[in-house]
């Protein structure tokens, strides 16, 4: 069952990475994070992406919320994340390699047991990509989904920045 408007974001862990070997520049020392205790008192923009380095979400969904960060946290959003069924080391790396310091937390669920757990998963099994999420956005405060706009194959409108900058 997917997550709905008025739901408490359920409980879980999520990964992120923001350590980088000085010598080769690789993504080190993932740390888990405890999805209530990250939301508790916050109001966080969170969108989903099917996967880093993909097309669609690198050309425009990840760069549009790195452009308006600072329009999002000036309409009351604490923080930005980014959340994918990839591992830490690739969310990391996708983040560094798109200035996102500062801007966007680069949030890992590498074996989608998160995604699953709001049921934002999905099969793209038969395209060599496994168990992936579905492009959203959401809005959430204090734990509390206060928006969600889940997008289908191919759409674009109800995740991106500006759609979320709108219902802030």
């Amino acid at each position: 069952m997917t997550i709905e408007v008025g739901q408490r974001l359920p409980t879980g862990k999520i990964t992120e990475c923001n350590e980088f070997d000085p010598e080769n520049g690789c993504p080190t020392n993932p740390q888990a994070q405890d999805v209530t205790a990250l939301t508790q008192g916050k109001k966080i923009v969170i969108f989903g992406v099917p996967g880093a380095y993909t097309p669609l979400c690198s050309a425009q969904h990840l760069p549009g919320y790195v452009e308006h960060a600072e329009q999002l946290q000036a309409k009351g959003a604490d923080e930005i994340w980014c959340f994918a069924a990839n591992d830490a080391f690739v969310m990391a790396a996708w983040g560094k390699d798109n200035n996102v310091a500062g801007k966007v937390r680069m949030m890992s669920d590498g074996s989608a047991e998160y995604t699953k757990a709001l049921g934002l998963d999905r099969d793209l099994t038969a395209g060599g990509m496994g168990i992936r999420c579905f492009r959203f956005g959401m809005i959430v405060d204090d734990g509390i989904v206060t928006y969600l706009g889940v997008e289908g194959s191919g759409e674009f409108g109800v995740s991106k920045a500006e759609t979320l900058l709108n219902e802030l």
